[in-house]
Formats: structure tokens, C-alpha cells, sequence
């Protein structure tokens, strides 16, 4: 990368299963104050402004109207992405290293819990014309993936139920995880089929919540803060959007975003050179394949292997999720990638108390759009 960006503020508020009494705005507002002042800086010193939301969640066109205001934006250069929170720190990194901004502030958010028809509005991303009319609920399509993957990667329903397992017990230790719980994977065995072969328990539950992150140049960071955690490399890429010619079995969109990131990061054995890795578990299968995707294992089978000797818990040699992920944490829309994101940074500050993943200095984050879409984005963050 020609010049280096850090991230040298972070604020969010505690997720929660629902928000009834606060506005978006206020979620926003709060998180803005705390990652404002854990850059002390203020809002008049930043030069550019990205949120990240989709106008069929939000209930309004053209959401970028919406935030100025909280985000201290006024006349200032704004826009949106109709994307997940890592694209947008990969658009404030690209306007940093173009030169048209020193500082540049990134928002995403969740009022999950306002979406009363979830299920309306993800049939909006279905083809009108081939998928639409079928009538069926889009989650189908994790589980009709799900079953792909599992009879093509050699994996096992009872190594996804440990994914589950581990990552709801990790969030035993997270103060911001919505659904901890102490859980073997006979508790999840036993839930009952959403679609065959994906469990209920299987599913990343919703929560409201709000993340901020101010970037830097390098000649800025050095400027305003002691330790910039430092963003070393980012991919992002779209597999087909047709439910017809995409792949069924790999997360190809991943491969190809790591690909990208680990070459802007001179990565070549990412499990040798990342101490932990933050990726999007939205459904439990695909902890699993997107580990594959980021050429973790030579072979398909050993990710299951490696969560079923405890390989990629915390305290192993490649841990996973240690913040709980979506399934412990709760399913936060576009703020899902920006919460692995604070992980990640809290990781390398050292400052993730019981969770601490012992000398990190190096992590991955991986995020996913969601059914029934095929985009991702990986992002490499580093301490000196």
C-alpha cells in the first residue's frame, strides 16, 4: 500500500436485542462522542464521512440525508454504501491513499429489531423474474448451501453444532455479546430444522447496536495518537448474483477478497503470520467455509477437524471468533464486519481482558452480505 492508514478512534454502543426508546440517530450520536474521543479529536478536524446502510432496512431512500447531523457531517463531503461496514473502511482507506482526506470517519448500525417482515425485504435481492415468484423464504438458500458444502467439504453437521458451541461460550467473556451461553453441541444437535440440514440454533440471532471508526493517514496518525492500529491490507469481491451459476460449495468471493488483502499485506501463510481471525459466522456453516476460503487448510475436511480438537478456540493455535461473533454477539446488519472490527482493535490494543488473545499483533477480519447475496470483504488490521 503506497502510504499506510491506521485506525486511531473507535466508539459503539452495546448491542441489544431491541432499541424501542432510542433512535438510530441517538445509537449514532453515542458512538460518534466515544470514538471522537478515544481519537481526541473533534468532529470539525475530520474531512470525509462514510456511512454504511441499506435503504430497504432503514425504511427511507437516500440514507445518507439521515446521518449528518449525528456524525457532526454538516457540509461536509457524506455518502453511503449499500454495504457491509468493512466496505467502508476499505472506501475511507482508498480516500486516504488518494489524497482527498486526512481523517475519515466510518458508521454503520443496526435497528434490526425495527424490521418487523426481515423476510420481505431479503426477497427484494431475489431475481423478480427467475426466484421471486417461487415464493419461498431466502433463508432456504443457506440450507440448501449448507448441505452442498457439507457432502462436497467432507464436514460434519455435529463440527458445525461445535461452531455454535464455541462461539456462544467465547461470548461468556465479551461484555458486548448479546447471546452468551454456556452450550455443548448436543444443545444444539437437538434444536429443531429451520432448513435441512441448518438447525435453529445454527442461525446468528438479530441486535441493534451502532459502531464508529475514525482512519488516518500515517502523517496524521503519528500526529494524533501513541499506537494507530494500522490497516495492512483489504479485499472485497461479488460472486455471481444469480442463484443458477454461482458456486454452491465454496465462498469464492472470500478466496478472492483474501487473495487481495494478503498480497497488500505480504501475507503468505496466514495461519503462521495472523494471531486470530474475526469472520462472519452468520450461519455456522460458514465459520467453516469461509476458514477454507482464507486457505487456512490444505484440504476442506481439516477446518472441521481443527474446531473439533479445539484448535481454533481461544487459547489454541488459531483462534476464532473469540469476541463470540455473530452468533454470540447477535446479527447486526451493515455494523456486523465494523463489531469484528472493535474486536480486532481491542485485541491488538491489548485490552480484551479475560478473552485476550495472548501477543497479537496481528488480525483478520472476514464479513459477508448475506443471504442471498455472494459479497464479502476481508480486512488485515496490525500493531507495530
Amino acid at each position: 500500500m503506497p502510504e499506510r492508514v491506521g485506525i486511531i478512534g473507535i466508539g459503539f454502543t452495546t448491542p441489544q436485542v431491541a432499541t424501542p426508546l432510542r433512535s438510530f440517530k441517538e445509537l449514532i450520536f453515542e458512538a460518534a462522542e466515544k470514538a471522537y474521543l478515544d481519537a481526541a479529536i473533534e468532529p470539525a478536524l475530520i474531512d470525509s464521512f462514510v456511512t454504511c446502510a441499506e435503504d430497504f432496512n432503514e425504511g427511507v431512500s437516500i440514507f445518507d440525508e439521515y446521518t449528518p447531523d449525528q456524525l457532526g457531517a454538516v457540509q461536509k463531503p457524506m455518502h453511503t454504501l449499500t454495504e457491509d461496514g468493512l466496505y467502508g473502511i476499505a472506501d475511507a482507506a482508498m480516500q486516504i491513499e488518494a489524497g482527498l482526506a486526512d481523517l475519515v470517519a466510518v458508521e454503520a448500525h443496526s435497528k434490526a429489531s425495527n424490521i418487523l417482515t426481515p423476510g420481505w425485504v431479503l426477497d427484494y435481492a431475489l431475481d423478480p423474474l427467475w426466484n421471486r415468484p417461487l415464493g419461498f423464504n431466502p433463508q432456504a438458500l443457506a440450507g440448501l448451501e449448507m448441505n452442498a458444502f457439507l457432502h462436497e467439504a467432507g464436514i460434519t453437521p455435529e463440527q458445525c453444532a461445535r461452531v455454535v458451541a464455541k462461539n456462544r461460550t467465547h461470548a461468556l467473556r465479551n461484555p458486548l455479546a448479546v447471546y452468551p451461553l454456556r452450550l455443548k453441541p448436543d444443545g444444539v444437535t437437538g434444536s429443531p430444522y429451520l432448513f435441512y440440514p441448518l438447525r435453529e440454533a445454527e442461525v446468528a440471532q438479530p441486535a441493534d447496536g451502532c459502531v464508529v471508526v475514525v482512519l488516518a493517514s500515517e502523517r496524521k496518525a503519528r500526529e494524533l495518537c501513541p499506537d494507530p492500529i494500522w490497516v495492512k491490507g483489504f479485499g472485497f469481491a461479488s460472486d455471481s448474483p444469480s442463484l443458477e451459476s454461482r458456486s454452491w460449495v465454496s465462498a469464492a468471493y472470500a478466496s478472492t477478497a483474501a487473495q487481495f488483502a494478503y498480497r497488500q499485506a505480504g501475507i503468505r501463510n496466514p495461519r503462521d503470520e495472523i494471531d486470530l481471525f474475526e469472520v462472519d459466522d452468520s450461519y455456522a456453516y460458514k465459520e467453516l467455509q469461509h476458514l477454507i476460503a482464507l486457505n487456512l487448510y490444505p484440504a476442506a475436511v481439516e477446518a472441521g477437524r481443527a474446531v473439533e480438537s479445539g484448535e481454533t478456540q481461544l487459547g489454541g493455535p488459531t483462534p476464532v471468533n473469540v469476541s463470540g461473533g455473530a452468533l454470540g454477539m447477535g446479527s447486526m446488519l451493515e455494523a456486523s464486519g465494523l463489531y469484528r472490527i472493535v474486536e480486532l482493535v481491542v485485541q491488538l490494543r491489548c485490552q480484551a481482558g479475560s478473552r485476550q488473545v495472548a501477543n497479537a499483533k496481528t488480525g483478520l477480519a472476514l464479513s459477508w452480505r448475506g443471504v442471498p447475496t455472494t459479497s464479502g470483504a476481508v480486512m488485515i488490521l496490525g500493531a507495530e
